[in-house]
């Protein structure tokens, strides 16, 4: 059962921001958002949280700062998705401006797992690094911090996951979300993180007249990197990570752009003058992941941190070629998994776990969301590990609203002891490995788990929306005004409702269904993607207003997220 409902709108909130000046399309969406007062939207660069309010990033400047005066050896370990690879490439870029002797290295996922693993450090020996340090991972990775430290390498964790019950030995740690940390944006990304540390590390090169004889580097430069690891991690948009990634995306808009990012954009048909917080999310963060789920990252990190733009265009290229495999791969996986799921009773279910000999680990979590999406379950998606020992299988989950997935893991660890080896992730996404002969009793424990914490409300699916959309504004300009602002989880897009007459209805490569719907006088192009089944001849819609350019030509287009008969 779906259900559509309204935001509620402050009007209060709604008059002052109209009063300020805001657009009153804006004004309406803004204040029903939580936003009262117009310089809540300003978006400048001294708007930023300040970096000292981050727990540990004092001692880890220091540490760096050592490191660049000493011309010691700096090795990044960084993630495999794509926050990895940008706060990787974020730390590659600023510490080799500041002069340091930087190198990086990143884990195979089907390799050597997620994190600073021992087996990482054992990689990361070879490379003979004075200092380690990790970008969006290593809070979790006691025993790998521990094995660095009994090398003689100097440790410094940067990481925005939730921290289990023991803290990893690190001579320095700088993650909001460790204990005694004030930091007050929670969900900045690991890139959002590591560019702070930037920032520290730079302030602490020139208290010390680093830069006496030559120009600091300008770390505003790196900002598009961070907008798009931001958007693609897909944490929520509060005011400050709002504030990095408006100007990431001014930097984009501006053509001020890395040759990679520039790349991305291109090979997905997305004009750089015009990218939206969605092309960043859509457009070049899945290409970008797309080289960590199935081959090696280093491969998406070279993009983005190579000067050459015919490099960078090259290696887009391959990492397009590399995103339409796993597309490939994702709809057969899609199709097995609605096979299992017409055996499984899912309206009688609060939580959904899933496994197939043949998924490929890379692509578990694209599914899971999927799923999760469909039937609006928390769904765990498993896939075996490949050669790791005793039948060992590697899941991924994604969770709705009401079901915090990385707590509810440590529920089931903590109630069945050993039944988990080890997790670790958010509020909405979480990965985790367990044994294949553990499947069933993970299966029962979990959805344990998720019946005592959702209340039948939680399971029923509802699209949010800003209800209807005022007649004057179906036209390009108020959706080019709402293209251009900053959207994302958290600060959701805008997504309204309305009844509509169905004039005409026909199917889109089999696929998608077209239809022209009528609103009083005025006649509107709509789209449905992914939905084959036909309309009524009246319906409730929830959808949002998009622009559709088709050879030179711009028209409003409505997008139905959902519909039903009116």
């Amino acid at each position: 059962m779906t259900q559509i409902s309204v935001r509620p709108v402050p009007q209060r909130a709604r008059l002052m921001l109209e009063q300020a000046g805001v657009h009153p399309l804006l004004a309406r969406l803004y204040a029903a958002r939580g936003i009262l007062a117009a310089d809540e939207l300003d978006t400048s660069l001294s708007g930023l949280l300040p970096p000292e309010q981050l727990k540990g990033i004092d001692r880890a400047a220091t540490l760096l700062a050592d490191a660049i005066t000493g011309k010691q050896k700096i090795l990044i370990v960084a993630d495999y998705d794509c926050d990895g690879a940008t706060a990787c490439a974020v730390g590659l870029r600023a510490l080799r401006a500041m002069g340091g002797i930087v190198d990086y290295l990143v884990p195979n996922r089907f390799e050597t797992g997620y994190g600073l693993s021992p087996e990482v450090v054992q990689l990361a020996a070879a490379r003979q690094p004075d200092l380690l340090i990790t970008v969006d991972n290593g809070i979790a990775s006691v025993a790998g911090v521990a094995a660095a430290k009994q090398l003689g390498m100097t440790v410094i964790v940067t990481d925005h996951h939730l921290p289990g019950d023991e803290l990893p030995a690190a001579d320095a740690i700088v993650n909001p979300n460790q204990p005694g940390c004030r930091f007050p944006s929670k969900s900045i990304a690991g890139v959002g993180v590591m560019f702070y540390v930037a920032l520290a590390t730079r302030a602490e090169l020139r208290k010390r007249g680093a830069f006496s004889d030559r120009a600091e580097p300008n770390l505003a430069a790196l900002l598009d990197l961070v907008a798009l690891g931001t958007v693609a991690d897909v944490v929520a948009l509060d005011r400050n990570n709002r504030i990095l990634v408006a100007q990431g995306l001014a930097r984009i808009r501006q053509r001020k752009v890395q040759a990679g990012i520039a790349a991305l954009l291109q090979v997905a048909g997305r004009e750089a003058s015009r990218a939206s917080t969605f092309d960043l999310g859509f457009a070049a963060g899945p290409r970008l992941n797309a080289a960590g789920r199935l081959a090696d990252m280093s491969l998406g990190i070279e993009c983005l941190v190579t000067d050459d733009l015919g490099r960078a265009l090259n290696i887009a290229q391959e990492l397009d070629a590399i995103n339409l495999q796993r597309r490939a791969i994702e709809a057969d996986m899609q199709a097995a998994a609605a096979i299992q799921l017409e055996d499984i009773d899912h309206g009688g279910r609060a939580s959904l776990t899933l496994f197939d000999p043949a998924w490929h680990q890379g692509v578990i979590g694209i599914l899971a969301g999927r799923v999760k999406e469909k039937l609006h379950r928390p769904t765990v998606v498993f896939a075996r590990a490949g050669d790791a020992p005793n039948g060992e299988l590697r899941g991924s989950g994604r969770s709705i609203p009401g079901l915090h997935l990385r707590d509810a893991l440590d529920l089931v660890a903590k109630r069945r002891p050993g039944l988990i080896l080890r997790f670790g992730g958010h509020a909405a996404a979480a990965g985790l490995a367990i044994r294949e002969g553990d499947l069933a009793d993970f299966t029962a424990a979990f959805e344990e788990i998720a019946r005592a914490l959702l209340s039948p409300a939680a399971l029923t699916r509802s699209h949010e929306t800003d209800g209807p959309l005022e007649a004057g504004y179906y036209s390009l300009t108020p959706a080019r005004l709402l293209a251009d602002a900053i959207w994302g989880q958290g600060f959701p897009a805008p997504l309204f409702a309305d009844q509509f007459e169905v004039v005409q209805q026909r199917l889109l490569k089999d696929k998608h269904l077209k239809l022209t719907l009528k609103k009083g006088n005025v006649r509107l192009d709509a789209i449905r993607f992914n939905h084959p089944d036909s309309a009524p001849d009246r319906i409730h819609a929830a959808f949002r207003l998009d622009i559709n350019e088709w050879q030179g030509a711009a028209q409003v287009q409505l997008v139905l997220e959902h519909f039903e008969t009116a």
